[in-house]
């Protein structure tokens, strides 16, 4: 059977989640909404489906049965919401929203409406972050006690000046942690559990934002652990993500999506990481993969729905995310500690 999706935005994300999409079989992009005419007639000519300016007109077509949401942070509860009210299966890229109590607004009403919610981590897929999560949860590291993660990137001050809503309050959220380094907390929470407490603090250092482009957190885990999460754009000329975990058996090295260094006491030849991907991968190629990423998620999350399973990343494990990047602003605004649990 044919899966007819809409895609609610014609942004840049949303071409990502087209492109995913028009590589999987048995996917149609059946309508797409922007609210501006112009933007979803182009975005329909280039991968198909009805042009909509009107999200109730969209959300109302048929057939259709699911969505993919990749409007502002701010919005997607919103969208969401009106999606879940008409039945459908509901996909938002990532944050699930920009607070907790919109969070949890969505993941209410997708439940009361008995559809699929799922937040896109692409992250969680990646070949070598899946190995990752595999070491850390068949215990090869032994008990946790170290987590170090830095996303120091760079964004030009165009980046924001272009754009109606990245680093604002009421759309984005917040900077650079929110926004880009949501990926890197998702995964820190999926592979080390809940964080207990967190003492944090924000800047902003280069860019004519009203929120931060530069952040750092002190994190105390549930389960003893503790760590330190960097964020930023303001960190010229940018560098991959990095990620850290040591445990009683050793240190697991994540360099951008791979696996750079696996020392463990008792590793073996299979433990061996694949090496990471050359610093000079053109950018064509960073696109393809991203792609690549996104068709991995909507793969799993067309298979959830079908199977009645939950999705690689389904609305209560994404919202870990948004209450801790909360957490982490509340810390950062008053100068103390904030106990999640």
């Amino acid at each position: 059977m044919t899966v007819h999706v809409g895609l609610i935005g014609a942004g840049n994300i949303s071409d990502t989640h087209a492109r995913a999409l028009r590589a999987m079989a048995d996917v149609e992009i059946a309508a797409v909404y922007a609210p501006t005419r112009a933007n979803a007639e182009r975005f329909a000519a280039r991968y198909g489906g009805t042009a909509h300016d009107s999200l109730d007109t969209m959300l109302a077509q048929r057939p259709l049965d699911m969505v993919v949401i990749g409007t502002p942070s701010g919005l997607h509860a919103e969208h969401g919401i009106a999606a879940a009210a008409r039945g459908l299966h509901v996909l938002v890229e990532k944050p699930i929203d920009i607070s907790r109590a919109r969070a949890d607004a969505l993941i209410d009403a997708a439940e009361k409406s008995g559809v699929t919610l799922g937040v896109i981590f692409q992250d969680r897929l990646k070949p070598d972050v899946q190995r990752l999560k595999a070491l850390v949860d068949t215990g090869r590291i032994g008990r946790p006690i170290l987590a170090n993660a830095r996303v120091k990137w760079y964004r030009p001050p165009s980046y924001y000046a272009g754009s109606r809503w990245r680093g604002t309050r009421a759309l984005d959220g917040g900077g650079a942690l929110i926004n880009q380094g949501v990926h890197t907390v998702d995964l820190l929470l999926w592979l080390l559990g809940p964080v207990r407490r967190v003492f944090a603090k924000a800047i902003t250092g280069l860019h004519a934002i009203e929120v931060e482009d530069t952040a750092v957190a002190v994190l105390e885990f549930a389960n003893g652990a503790v760590g330190t999460l960097e964020a930023a754009t303001s960190a010229y000329p940018g560098y991959s993500r990095q990620m850290e975990l040591t445990g009683t058996n050793g240190t697991i090295k994540l360099d951008g999506d791979d696996l750079a260094a696996i020392d463990l006491l008792d590793a073996g030849d299979d433990e061996r990481p694949t090496g990471p991907i050359a610093a000079t991968a053109s950018a064509a190629s960073a696109v393809v993969a991203d792609a690549s990423a996104h068709t991995r998620v909507l793969e799993d999350f067309i298979v959830a729905v079908a199977r009645r399973r939950p999705p690689a990343c389904d609305g209560r494990s994404g919202r870990q995310s948004t209450a801790l990047i909360d957490a982490i602003y509340q810390s950062a605004q008053t100068g103390q500690p904030v106990d999640l649990c």
